[in-house]
């Protein structure tokens, strides 16, 4: 008895994991060894990444909100300290937009903080 092959299912696999790999450079996206290592591998830099992702956010916030705070004569955590203390619920995305694109509301925000 001939061996069974599954053609249909081998192909559309080999060709689902080139599909992965358009767009990288000469035989990464070509021969199917190849393109199998480096997706592979883009895989395992995207899962790390997004765990960094929102580590690296939150530090720009964070940068962000003290800068806008220092403008104002007091100090990131002075700031974080305080608004927990008058039970504000904004958190750090929205301070850091606050400071960035809307300087005069995020000034509202320190005085009624400083108050």
């Amino acid at each position: 008895m001939p061996r069974s092959q599954n053609k249909v299912a081998s192909h559309r696999r080999r060709k689902k994991l080139l599909a992965q790999a358009k767009g990288y450079w000469g035989a990464r996206s070509k021969v199917l060894t190849v393109a199998k290592h480096h997706v592979d591998k883009a895989g395992q830099h995207a899962y790390r990444h997004r765990k960094t992702k929102k580590r690296e956010f939150r530090q720009l916030w964070i940068a962000r909100i003290n800068a806008g705070a220092r403008i104002h004569g007091m100090t990131y955590s002075k700031l974080i300290a305080a608004l927990e203390k008058k039970q504000v619920g904004i958190n750090r995305k929205v301070l850091a937009d606050l400071a960035a694109s809307h300087p005069d509301a995020f000034a509202e925000v320190v005085k009624f903080a400083q108050a």
